[in-house]
């Protein structure tokens, strides 16, 4: 038995009860609206939504969506609602969208995590994970890739078996 992949899964599941040690820096996420299929990112910038509302308005219920959902790990503001947007109504589609994570779909993530020694980066590419612990280097999995597979269930893409 791996008492170091015991402690592992132990802290990931300590650190996926607390969301706050997540800062999101960057995310790319497809999202299944009702009528069409986006692509969300957040990077240095700020908010991107390829739809129509974001266009328009440079606010969606598709980010709304992703900011109620993720709150605690983004770190920053909430985007302003805008003169012109359907409010009630894009309110009314985020909280329904948070209920049903599967229209949310995970390509890639760069984070912090807070760990009890410190602050490690973490990152998701296309299916690849890296990690800048030594955990992640000996074993190619750590308490912080874990964590965020727990936090991130179901919203990313099934491992493909060979």
């Amino acid at each position: 038995m791996d008492y170091g992949m015991i402690g592992q899964i132990e802290k990931a599941r300590l650190y996926a009860q607390e969301p706050e040690r997540v800062t999101f820096k960057e995310l790319n996420v497809t999202f299944k609206g009702d009528h069409n299929t986006y692509t969300i990112t957040l990077d240095s910038s700020g908010w991107h939504c390829t739809c129509s509302g974001f266009q328009s308005h440079h606010i969606c219920p598709h980010i709304m969506t992703l900011e109620r959902l993720f709150r605690p790990m983004l770190k920053i503001a909430p985007l302003p609602y805008a003169p012109g947007q359907n409010v009630v109504s894009d309110v009314e589609k985020a909280v329904r969208y948070a209920e049903e994570k599967d229209r949310i779909l995970f390509n890639s993530y760069k984070a912090t995590i807070r760990g009890n020694n410190g602050d490690h980066d973490v990152s998701y590419d296309q299916g690849t994970w890296h990690c800048d612990s030594n955990s992640f280097r000996l074993r190619g999995v750590s308490s912080h890739t874990i964590a965020m597979e727990r936090l991130l269930k179901g919203m990313l893409p099934e491992p493909q078996q060979v």
